[in-house]
Parts: C-alpha cells; structure tokens; sequence
C-alpha cells in the first residue's frame, strides 16, 4: 500500500501542468527514501537540508518533535548537536591559527595543565591521533577535545561559552543556544546570558524537540539528552536551518580563510603511509573517486542523533537531526566510512551521478 501511494503522489506531481525539472525529481526521491528509512529505523522524529552553494536548496521535516502533543518535525525545530559541536570547536581553533594565536602544534598542557593528555597536541585532538607522525594512531574519542576549552579562551580572550555565542549571533542562527544550561548559570560561571540573550535562549529551549528512546520494536519512550552542558566537544543547541547558515558560512570563507579550509581536510597519515579516516575536525574519505568531508553527532544511550555530509567540489552539503540515536548510533560511523550510514548512501548516490 505505501508503495502504491508513493507511485500515485510521484506521478500527480509528474501529470502538474509545470514541469518538474530532473533536479526537483531528486528531491522528490531523496525525501522519500528517508521517510521510508526513518519509519523502517523508528526515528521518531527527523529534519533534513541541502545546501548549495549559496543557499538552501531543500529542507523538509520528518515525523514528529512531539508525539504527546501530535507536533510535527520542522527544519527549525531545535535539537542537540552532540559531536557536531567539535566542527565549531574546529572552526575556532583554525581562525585563531589564522591569527597566529595559536599553534596546531602546540601541546594542550600549555593552556590546561591538568588535562587529561598534557602531552597532547592541539593537532591530535581535533584529529583524533596520538603519537607523533613515525607512529601515529586514530582513536575516534570526542570528549579528548574539551580540554580546547582552555586554548579557545586564551586566543578570544572570552570563555568557551561566550566565543560560540559570539559565533551564533554572529551568523544570526536565532534558533541556537551554546549549551543546555545556559539559563542556569550564576556567577561566577562564565558565559551568563544578558536578558535580552535569556528571553531568545528560554523561547528557543521550549520548542526543543523531545528526545525519545526507541526500542527493538521501534517502539518510542520519551527519554532524556546526553549532554547537559556546553564543552568543546557537546553540548551546542541548533536546527537544521540555522546550521545551514552555519554551513554556508564555512564554505564561503567567511569563519576561515578557503586555504585553512582546504588544508584542514587533508587526511593525517600514519607511519606506514595509510591515510587516517580524520582530518582537523571532520572525518574525509572518498566515494567513486569524489572527497567526502563529514561528521557526526550522536547522543550516550538516547534522544538525539546528527549528521553533515559535504562534497567540496560539487558545493553541496546534507545536513540531518534527530530526536532519538537513529542517524548514527548502530552504523559505527565512529570507525571512519560515512556509507555504513544508509542516509548517506542515498544521499551520495543521488548527489554524486
């Protein structure tokens, strides 16, 4: 039945009086791939975007943000970004190398002297190696990179918190927030919000999507998210529609010099030769011969899940939210191959012909 409803609404809109462009008939088949993918997984509920080069070119909503109360997912519904906070912790440390304000590498120790790898350079957490190049290894672990916190706030001069604010109202992402916690904090916390930032930040968490959990029967419960502050590994509060803006902003030069970009997404090579799966803040890879850069978010045990996926040289990016794990929690996305992740495959397989 849901096939024969597919084909009648595909060719009602082939029989419109407009014709629809092959580019629009792409779209059409991407939105309903992930609609059947996200009732085939029991994501709850799913935004989705593509952006060009210089704009949306697509964005729709999947399922609901609120079961309970029969909401339906929008593009600007807020969720958790969980890992997807590193690409803006990232962004920052490479605008301060660009200022000569910090050293890639540099060791972390400098700036925190009790974290947990002193010895670490700022280069190994944002790529998730350790060791020196003779013997360099990977170990996907996002939480090595809160010790950033500390190089952030010695280059800005304002903590963690403040800078990314700083960055959020900068692109003019409204329906963002750095962090959960934001309207708790009290002194001598850094980063408390003025008042004019406390209304926007409380309008902006009460349409927070719910987080649920989904169990083998796709069955969803009403959970709770992972994160419950801001560090430099998780915590920042976005939508799809704001991180496109976000998106844009990075691949026009407008966060960073395009030669820093570029240069960021070169591979980190172990001692042997063999090209690692992480880059300077994203993951990189090849698919028919085409760069792929791109990374992940996903909640500990339940409520949140997020995916961006670019292709440089066809100036297009995938960005994708949830509220539940189902993006990315079963399709160890950790290890470094984007295409275990079937919202990607569709997506490269469409974007790349």
């Amino acid at each position: 039945m849901r096939r024969s409803l597919l084909a009648l609404s595909l060719g009602l809109l082939l029989l419109a009086s407009a014709p629809m462009r092959a580019e629009d008939l792409v779209y059409v088949r991407f939105q309903d791939y992930v609609e059947a993918l996200r009732t085939q997984i029991g994501i709850p509920g799913l935004a989705a975007a593509i952006v060009g080069r210089s704009d949306v070119l697509w964005e729709h909503g999947f399922g609901s943000q609120d079961i309970a109360r029969s909401m339906p997912m929008r593009p600007d519904t807020p969720m958790h970004l969980d890992g997807l906070t590193q690409v803006f912790t990232a962004t920052t440390v490479l605008r301060c190398v660009e200022e000569n304000r910090l050293s890639l590498d540099e060791a972390i120790g400098i700036y925190k002297k009790d974290a947990p790898e002193p010895g670490a350079t700022i280069r190994n957490l944002l790529t998730h190696t350790s060791g020196t190049a003779p013997n360099l290894s990977f170990n996907y672990r996002p939480d090595r990179l809160d010790s950033l916190a500390a190089a952030v706030k010695a280059c800005t001069t304002d903590s963690y918190r403040e800078t990314e604010a700083n960055t959020l109202e900068r692109l003019a992402m409204v329906n963002s927030v750095p962090g959960p916690d934001v309207l708790t904090l009290v002194p001598p916390a850094e980063g408390i919000p003025t008042p004019d930032e406390r209304v926007a930040y409380a309008t902006v968490l009460d349409r927070l999507a719910v987080p649920y959990a989904v169990d083998g029967a796709r069955r969803a419960f009403q959970s709770q998210f992972s994160a419950s502050t801001l560090s430099a590994s998780t915590g920042l509060i976005s939508t799809v529609h704001d991180y496109a803006q976000f998106d844009l902003a990075l691949r026009n030069g407008v966060l960073v010099g395009q030669d820093t970009l570029v240069n960021s997404w070169r591979p980190q090579v172990d001692g042997t030769g063999k090209l690692l799966p992480h880059a300077i803040g994203w993951f990189v890879q090849n698919y028919n011969g085409e760069p792929v850069v791109w990374q992940f978010g996903t909640g500990v045990d339940a409520g949140s899940s997020s995916i961006v996926v670019m292709l440089p040289s066809r100036g297009l990016s995938l960005v994708m939210m949830a509220n539940s794990t189902g993006i990315a929690k079963s399709f160890a996305l950790e290890k470094g191959d984007v295409t275990t992740s079937p919202f990607a495959r569709i997506f490269l397989s469409l974007f790349t012909r």
